[in-house]
């Protein structure tokens, strides 16, 4: 996931990429072996990756995030994203997107 920009460089939009595959097959080992798969994928990208559930509290965190942030994910797991990881001044603008 990343922000989307306008011309003016303001924050307008979130983009994300995901792949629901708990469908994909009918075969338990190769759901399992696709979701191992993404879950390293996911745990050891050179880029942070984070996610909210609906309400707005940290799902997802892997090690590039805690590594830049100086949080684990174990200490990160449930907080709420924007009160806890954004700063203040950014808190707003990063609300107003995720609501949007």
């Amino acid at each position: 996931a990343t922000t989307r920009r306008d011309a003016d460089y303001n924050i307008v939009g979130v983009v994300g990429v995901a792949q629901d595959v708990t469908e994909s097959s009918k075969n338990d080992r190769a759901v399992a072996a696709m979701a191992n798969e993404l879950r390293q994928l996911v745990d050891t990208a050179n880029a942070p990756i984070f996610g909210i559930d609906v309400h707005g509290n940290v799902n997802e965190w892997n090690d590039k995030t805690a590594e830049i942030t100086g949080f684990s994910k174990e200490e990160a797991f449930n907080q709420p994203m924007v009160s806890t990881f954004i700063e203040p001044k950014l808190q707003e603008s990063v609300q107003t997107v995720l609501d949007n």
